[in-house]
């Protein structure tokens, strides 16, 4: 790369690092702890015994899994104003990606769930506590260890997947680079650039979910 290359990734460098913590972490992060809570909320309806409860839950486990994460940023960005729905792009992207990790997450909290041995359950009730009592104090501090690797992917392919906000004009670290790189069609080096964060925060993010791990794991061995 030539001296221009590098000024031009030189200055660069601040604005691409102001984007990623002002709009992909915040965007991964929202996204995230809603798309979570929307899971578990699924993966008990999932497990309902009342069929019709059962039934929308799969449902909306089905279409999530089934169509393209871009397609559903289309859909609640550019098909819904056409029913007088308007959103701003960056609560448009928070609304698919939480519906989406909704959706992936739901099977993995079910999972894990179903994984706790059924004699929780039952020893529960033998001491007379509620559903949600077992659910809470029981249940899911078991399940949470079990779902921690797989919600952790989850998590790291969320902050990958946030470049994809870019085609609905969040100006997040990927559509940073792109405005930065049109003007020299410089394009290699501001995207290699942007590739570099992601990794880092991939990294620092799988760095978290070791140590987690080992921290549960510590918990339930005494």
């Amino acid at each position: 790369m030539d001296s221009a290359t590098w000024e031009l990734i030189r200055h660069n460098l601040q604005p691409m690092l102001e984007a990623t913590v002002t709009k992909t972490l915040p965007l991964t992060a929202i996204s995230f702890v809603i798309g979570l809570a929307l899971a578990l909320f699924v993966a008990l309806a999932r497990m309902s015994k009342v069929w019709p409860v059962s039934a929308a839950a799969r449902c909306y486990i089905s279409i999530i899994r089934g169509t393209p994460l871009l397609v559903q940023l289309f859909i609640v960005f550019y098909a819904l104003p056409q029913l007088n729905i308007v959103i701003d792009p960056f609560p448009a992207a928070v609304i698919a990606f939480s519906l989406n990790v909704g959706g992936y997450a739901a099977e993995v909290i079910r999972a894990a769930i179903l994984s706790v041995a059924a004699g929780q359950w039952e020893a529960s009730q033998a001491l007379g506590l509620s559903y949600p009592q077992t659910l809470s104090s029981i249940i899911l501090p078991q399940a949470a260890r079990i779902a921690v690797p797989p919600l952790s992917n989850t998590l790291i392919s969320l902050v990958k997947d946030t470049s994809l906000a870019s085609t609905i004009l969040v100006t997040e670290l990927l559509r940073t680079a792109q405005l930065a790189a049109a003007p020299t069609f410089d394009f290699f080096a501001l995207y290699g650039v942007a590739a570099v964060y992601y990794w880092i925060i991939c990294l620092l993010l799988g760095f978290a979910q070791t140590r987690l791990e080992e921290r549960l794991a510590r918990h339930v061995a005494r």
